[in-house]
């Protein structure tokens, strides 16, 4: 099975985000966190986290890329469990019973996200629509080495929207 792992290539998401996720981390999209939110009240690192942000499951700190990697059925099932206790301490889930099914929506949804190639890495665009929060989601493909042997990950990229 294919899941969302965040990765740091610099230290520019400490910079972009008030809560930055560890490298390695499993991770979820995350529009979760916005589904209250005024989009006029969200501004500087918030605004950001909204905008570019995969929230990693542990330190639930955002990312601005995940690679796609493998995990296991425990593994899945740990990231299930990990969400439902998150959904109790922080958005007021009455109990394991009413957070766990969320929790595994939120893990699925993220899985199907996962139909590119191990190792590709996505961005998040996500936007206040008419109809709610609209993700796009964009795939990084390395162009080529420079002569140092360095990738260049900005390029040409395909987009995905996914509405929350």
């Amino acid at each position: 099975m294919k899941f969302l792992r965040t990765v740091r290539f610099d230290a520019s998401d400490e910079q972009v985000f008030a809560r930055v996720a560890e490298p390695g981390e499993w991770a979820v999209p995350g529009s979760f966190e916005f589904l209250d939110a005024d989009p006029r009240q969200l501004s500087g690192k918030d605004a950001q986290a909204f905008s570019n942000g995969f929230l990693g499951i542990g330190s639930f700190g955002w990312s601005s890329l995940v690679e796609i990697a493998d995990i296991d059925e425990d593994g899945f099932q740990r990231i299930i469990d990990q969400l439902a206790q998150y959904f109790i301490g922080h958005h007021g889930a009455p109990h394991i019973a009413a957070a766990l099914p969320m929790a595994a929506d939120e893990a699925h949804y993220a899985s199907t996200v996962c139909e590119y190639p191990l190792h590709t890495l996505l961005a998040i665009e996500r936007e206040f629509g008419d109809d709610g929060i609209v993700e796009s989601l964009k795939v990084i493909r390395p162009q080529r080495a420079d002569g140092h042997g360095q990738v260049r990950l900005w390029g040409n990229d395909d987009t995905q929207e996914r509405s929350e």
